[in-house]
């Protein structure tokens, strides 16, 4: 009798026996041969001739790559301006679509005011903004010679006059100097080209506005199609969303500032400040930074009254303080009920980001594209990483 762990007579000498947990299996070689992972790394150094050409093209074309769209900068800056006026404009079209007019028509309505307005502002705003932008240039040195001799000069400590004349004496200075003389002329000229390149810039950007604003919806449409087709419900739905906000949050944030505007002029002509139209600009212009815009100008606007009477300058202050009150609590949750709430840091840092890269145009468009990026990780990002459970254990 045999022990049941003995081999038996007849068979060959086995070699020793692997235990069931030496591991997997070596994995079979993939069809074709072809191997990956660090393999392809050596196979690398093993051919640098090879490795440095294929980078030098790769850089080359990131190079050519950079240049071309360098060269074309200002074009897609008029095709991007053009799709945010589109998206601006689109809220008063589908409002007058509501009313029941067809959307070429309500497009040539939204077009004909503006136009209207464009017309008007050429005719009663632009000349006397002009002549007061000559006077104020002929009067910061009459003004500076004459700061000494204000009464609310005569009540500030001697430190604090000593302070102020110093400032005052360096400011006249540089405007006398030649140097700045010639900087004046230069700026002047190049502001000449830059008002005859915008003319000719907003030809091309009023036509593409009327294409994108005609087409949006099939613009919209075709970029739907380009999602997979179980994704395309959402992609709409959130694409809706983007749209509406960043045309609220343009539209909202330019009547704001024209509403800034008409309240800075009625205030001039009340109070009887000087330069009221130059002022009311200003105020557009810088208003148009979301959140602190509206202080920014309640200090310079204030500075600037003070050239003219003390008096008159703190009641400009209380009014527009006032009237910051009214915009912040009032205007501005009508007007912006749709756009996306952001947070003041994002606004903030936004709003320099944009002015730093587009200028008054980039502090503009900052705020909806803050918004839009917003919405994206709100409602994508965020719901992902919510779903991503690392299981106990």
């Amino acid at each position: 009798m045999t022990d049941a762990g003995a081999p038996s007579p007849g068979a060959p000498d086995a070699p020793d026996a692997v235990p069931p947990t030496a591991g997997p299996p070596a994995r079979a070689p993939r069809a074709g041969g072809r191997r990956r992972g660090p393999l392809n790394v050596q196979a690398l150094f093993q051919r640098p001739l090879v490795s440095g050409f294929l980078a030098t093209v790769g850089v080359l074309g990131a190079l050519l790559l950079g240049t071309a769209l360098t060269s074309i900068g200002t074009i897609l800056l008029y095709i991007v301006l053009a799709m945010f006026l589109a998206l601006g404009l689109d809220p008063i079209v589908r409002m007058l679509e509501r009313k029941r007019i067809k959307r070429p028509m309500a497009i040539l309505i939204v077009f004909g005011c503006f136009a209207v307005l464009f017309v008007l502002f050429l005719v009663f705003v632009l000349p006397p903004l002009l002549a007061q932008i000559g006077q104020f240039i002929k009067t910061i040195p009459e003004a500076l010679d004459k700061v000494d001799q204000t009464p609310w000069f005569a009540g500030l400590p001697p430190d604090m006059q000593a302070a102020i004349v110093g400032v005052v004496e360096g400011l006249a200075d540089w405007i006398a100097s030649p140097s700045t003389h010639a900087a004046i002329g230069v700026g002047i000229v190049a502001a000449g080209v830059g008002f005859v390149a915008a003319i000719s810039a907003s030809f091309i950007v009023v036509a593409l506005t009327l294409y994108f604003l005609a087409s949006l919806d099939a613009i919209k449409r075709a970029f739907y199609q380009l999602a997979p087709a179980h994704s395309r419900p959402k992609l709409e739905e959130l694409t809706e969303r983007i749209t509406a906000s960043v045309g609220s949050a343009l539209l909202g944030s330019v009547t704001l500032s024209a509403l800034n505007a008409g309240a800075v002029f009625v205030l001039h002509l009340v109070i009887g400040l000087p330069f009221a139209a130059l002022m009311a600009v200003i105020a557009f212009v810088i208003t148009l930074i979301p959140l602190f815009g509206s202080v920014i100008f309640l200090v310079l606007g204030t500075g600037v009254a003070l050239f003219s009477s003390p008096t008159q300058a703190l009641i400009f202050a209380i009014a527009y303080l006032v009237y910051i009150q009214i915009e912040s609590y009032v205007l501005s949750p009508r007007i912006m009920n749709r756009a996306v709430s952001i947070p003041a840091a994002l606004v903030l840092i936004a709003a320099m980001v944009g002015g730093a890269l587009g200028g008054v145009i980039g502090v503009l468009v900052a705020l909806p594209v803050t918004a839009s990026i917003l919405l994206i990780i709100r409602e994508i990002v965020v719901p992902r990483q919510d779903l991503k459970i690392t299981p106990e254990g």
